[in-house]
């Protein structure tokens, strides 16, 4: 299938997109192009950064995805003579029933550090007022997500949509537009940052010393332990579906005086996987040495964001119930194990 002229351009906005942390984190995050009933849209487990170096993007047939949508059926068909054994993105519902051309979806550690607090609506109205938007709480990704958006949608059209514990999608008629508008919306919505104290990477290398774990590659992943706010929020709960994905639920803490060495003991003898990450209060953040990329993005995304939110916001975690949905979903572990294979 010959792909139009306009992907080219999707692909250059993606990959711009993709590289910033502040909009994207690994395998997060998604942008398609309307052509016809052919929508173009991210597969799942691919990343944006990529778009220009990897062919990162599937055709959809359009009118048989919104068929789907409205037979509840989350199985999205490609498009005839697609070429590609990639699966599309768990968001293409959304994209689908967004009328716009261009549809971007981005995890923007500002809007996610709003969109996590209980407190924010009239923020957001505030700060918002001026663009056509929704708030929306939180949904299961995928067709429960489109289903509330289409609600939405249809009650009043909307060029952004916030997304309560999850992110941020803004429709436009070209990619430039597009990328404004998420600008716009970071701008808007943008959040001081919380300083942490340094890491003491000495004291981690002697703890984890014989083990399976390994220091972060980016440092700004030990600002959750050095921090005592942001070690709070973030040993308190899961505050959206990617940090559950590629860390699983919550972060775990290393007390001082418990040994590395028993923790793992521990988990193996509960016939558990040692934890992915793991906080040591006050001296820095491990990780599992088999941890992937994307766990290494989404342990920065969780310092980036707790970092945003003040010592008086109150927090909405998500429940052990979408925890669970999560965890088990066959959707996110194809995603994982792209991830794992990139």
């Amino acid at each position: 299938m010959r792909p139009p002229e306009t992907l080219n351009e999707l692909r250059r906005m993606s990959a711009r997109i993709g590289s910033n942390i502040l909009l994207v984190q690994g395998a997060g995050g998604n942008s398609s192009v309307k052509d016809g009933d052919v929508l173009w849209v991210k597969a799942s487990g691919t990343w944006l950064a990529d778009a220009e170096d990897r062919e990162i993007f599937v055709p959809v047939a359009l009118s048989a995805a919104r068929a789907a949508l409205a037979q509840g059926d989350e199985r999205v068909p490609l498009a005839p003579n697609a070429g590609t054994t990639l699966r599309a993105s768990i968001e293409t519902s959304l994209h689908a029933l967004m009328p716009h051309r261009i549809v971007l979806h981005v995890h923007s550690v500002n809007t996610i550090a709003w969109a996590v607090r209980t407190d924010a609506r009239d923020e957001f109205a505030r700060r918002l007022d001026g663009l056509a938007w929704h708030y929306l709480d939180y949904h299961h990704p995928g067709l429960p997500l489109a289903r509330a958006v289409g609600a939405a949608i249809a009650q009043e059209a909307a060029d952004v949509l916030v997304l309560g514990n999850h992110g941020l999608v803004v429709g436009a008629e070209t990619c430039d537009a597009a990328e404004a508008l998420v600008a716009e919306v970071e701008q808007r919505l943008a959040l001081e940052q919380r300083g942490a104290p340094a890491a003491d990477h000495d004291a981690l290398r002697a703890i984890c010393a014989g083990t399976t774990y390994r220091l972060p590659q980016d440092p700004r992943g030990h600002d959750i332990a050095t921090d005592r706010y942001s070690r709070a929020i973030a040993t308190s709960g899961s505050l959206y579906p990617d940090h559950v994905v590629f860390l699983g639920p919550g972060l775990p803490v290393l007390e001082h005086r418990e040994s590395l060495h028993v923790m793992i003991a521990r988990s193996t003898a509960n016939g558990l996987a040692p934890p992915v990450a793991l906080l040591v209060p006050g001296i820095g953040s491990l990780l599992r040495e088999d941890a992937s990329d994307g766990a290494e993005v989404m342990l920065s995304c969780l310092a980036l964001v707790t970092c945003r939110l003040p010592l008086t916001a109150r927090v909405n975690y998500l429940t052990a119930e979408n925890e669970h949905a999560l965890l088990n979903w066959n959707a996110e572990r194809y995603r994982q194990q792209l991830t794992a294979d990139r």
